[in-house]
């Protein structure tokens, strides 16, 4: 357990205290235009309270098109930088590092949202539109100025959603990205977008403002062989800090036949990752399992669920013998760890986590 709380230095910037960071979580909390409501600034800060090396917000979109739930936070215009700069400020406060996630939703906005979402290529599924050429360049501009405003507002730095079907997903995907523009058609092509980002924060940043980016290799028309690579190079680039590979659950085996018989993660721990920090996240529960991803290869982990559940999880986890509760739990239990209502509504969602009143 001793490794779960010592310091983590990253290539630029401020050092983690400890192993854990906060994983970033729909929490549908804020106003409708984006701006940071009392109770998501209340969420995020009990948990840099609570301990966690590094605290990170939900996905925060980077324009308005690209809202993915109600009650997002919003990083797409000036009139989010009062609050993202006072909740920087209480972050850093209580000696926890911070984050912004960067993220549009694509194909995933809900019409009702957004009117017609967009996407890579035209989808009609979802019915979302194509972005023209002109779109995808103004959509790497719009993550470079989402991370230039976190910048502004006293954010140790931002991490790159790239993971989970959103928009940076289906660039990826060859099911979805049917483009035939240097954005699509090869894996060199359909990655470009996240490269240009990287390159964009980089050069319009000061030199220690932290990078992540975050990676799922399954699902939404992902192929492993494909992801692997791509991390492999952008590893190898070192133009990020960490990579933050989101696995679902850390200890499944890869889906597809040709890879199984060991562990998704292991195919992301065995690369080499220079001066590169790579975490993983996906059923991180206990003290014991986040002690033995490190033991596997991980230099930190996410803590999702069990955040929830424990604001002060990393904390707790100094005692061996700290259990963390069972679930169901009920809403009085929730508010006590600081969810408002609406985040209480949105748990009830989820099977077996809210006790039925």
């Amino acid at each position: 357990m001793a490794d779960l709380f010592s310091p983590l230095t990253l290539a630029r910037g401020p050092a983690l205290k400890n192993r854990f960071m906060l994983a970033p979580l729909t929490n549908t909390q804020s106003h409708p235009d984006g701006t940071l409501s009392d109770a998501e600034f209340n969420w995020l800060t009990l948990r840099a309270k609570g301990g966690f090396g590094l605290t990170m917000t939900c996905a925060a979109h980077v324009q308005a098109v690209g809202q993915g739930f109600p009650g997002q936070l919003g990083v797409f215009g000036d009139q989010h930088l009062e609050g993202l700069t006072r909740l920087a400020a209480e972050i850093r406060r209580h000696n926890s590092v911070s984050s912004v996630q960067l993220h549009h939703a694509g194909n995933r906005s809900p019409k009702d949202l957004v009117g017609t979402p967009v996407s890579a290529s035209d989808d009609p599924e979802t019915g979302a539109r194509g972005l023209s050429l002109a779109e995808v360049e103004q959509l790497v501009e719009d993550f470079v100025a989402a991370a230039v405003r976190s910048e502004k507002a006293g954010f140790d730095g931002v991490e790159i959603h790239g993971a989970h079907g959103y928009i940076l997903a289906q660039f990826l995907s060859p099911e979805i990205n049917r483009r035939d523009d240097r954005y699509g058609g090869s894996v060199e092509n359909r990655a470009r977008i996240i490269h240009e980002i990287i390159d964009g924060v980089r050069a319009r940043t000061r030199p220690d403002f932290q990078l992540g980016l975050r990676l799922s290799p399954e699902r939404f028309g992902l192929k492993l062989a494909e992801i692997i690579e791509i991390a492999r190079r952008i590893l190898a680039d070192g133009k990020i800090d960490y990579l933050d590979m989101s696995l679902w659950d850390v200890f499944k085996e890869p889906v597809e036949e040709e890879f199984k018989g060991k562990s998704l993660m292991s195919y992301f721990t065995e690369l080499p990752r220079g001066g590169v920090r790579l975490g993983v996240a996906g059923k991180v529960t206990s003290p014991a399992i986040a002690a033995e991803m490190l033991e596997k290869g991980a230099d930190f982990v996410l803590i999702g669920r069990a955040a929830i559940l424990h604001h002060d999880f990393p904390e707790r986890s100094r005692d061996a013998a700290f259990t963390p509760v069972a679930l169901p739990v009920t809403a009085e239990y929730l508010a006590n760890e600081g969810l408002s209502p609406a985040f209480v509504q949105y748990m009830s969602a989820w099977p077996g986590f809210v006790q039925a009143a």
